[in-house]
């Protein structure tokens, strides 16, 4: 069935967003016998995507993962990011635990700029620029993602507790600010490689990312 939401999250609120449940198929994987849920909104019609492992009402607070687009890491497996590998991982640990929500936030891409203007950016980093400047030197946001509709999704899926898969405090404080009680950071850290290890690094030091390696 499709559903209409209004979430009651301030930045909904003000945004004036609606959420659309529009819908659902069993989707069998390596990690797991998922289902899929797919969503849209009326202002952008991405087509955000959960995928849910196992009975989530059976646990107080399920483990999730909120992961943005990234075709170049996700789809192509690029090794200048680590996007592709923690996809993978968080599925897998998911799959391990038995119970867990997968969500894919589509627009995401390049922390928001878009697939055209990342690989610009890729250019500009290959001249000596992180990935904060070469964002910086094209008049763009460092980081313009937001993560409303994340919140909404899990409230669409009866879910306000969560165990959140990430290592960025950012996703944990808005998804908090958004209503959702993040009870935990569970650490999502994965084997850097030499093309993304100064990608790492700047996440680290200039955007406030936590490794414990």
């Amino acid at each position: 069935m499709v559903r209409f939401l209004v979430m009651g999250f301030p930045k909904i609120f003000r945004r004036l967003y609606f959420l659309r449940r529009f819908s659902s198929a069993r989707i069998p994987t390596r990690f797991g016998e998922f289902v899929a849920y797919s969503y849209r909104n009326n202002f952008k019609n991405e087509g955000n995507m959960a995928l849910v492992l196992g009975d989530i009402t059976d646990v107080d607070s399920p483990l999730v993962r909120v992961h943005s687009e990234c075709l170049t890491g996700d789809l192509i497996g690029s090794l200048r990011c680590d996007c592709g590998s923690q996809l993978r991982a968080s599925l897998e640990m998911i799959g391990e635990e038995g119970v867990g929500i997968f969500i894919y936030l589509r627009g995401h891409e390049g922390r928001g700029i878009g697939l055209g203007k990342k690989l610009r950016a890729y250019n500009l980093q290959d001249q000596g620029l992180d990935t904060v400047d070469a964002n910086l030197e094209q008049g763009l946001p460092v980081d313009s993602r937001d993560y409303y509709f994340a919140a909404g999704i899990l409230q669409d899926l009866g879910v306000s507790k969560i165990r959140l898969l990430t290592n960025n405090p950012k996703k944990k404080s808005e998804l908090e600010d958004e209503g959702i009680d993040v009870v935990s950071r569970v650490p999502l850290e994965t084997a850097p490689t030499e093309e993304n290890e100064r990608y790492l690094e700047t996440k680290k030091t200039r955007l406030g990312h936590i490794f414990n390696n």
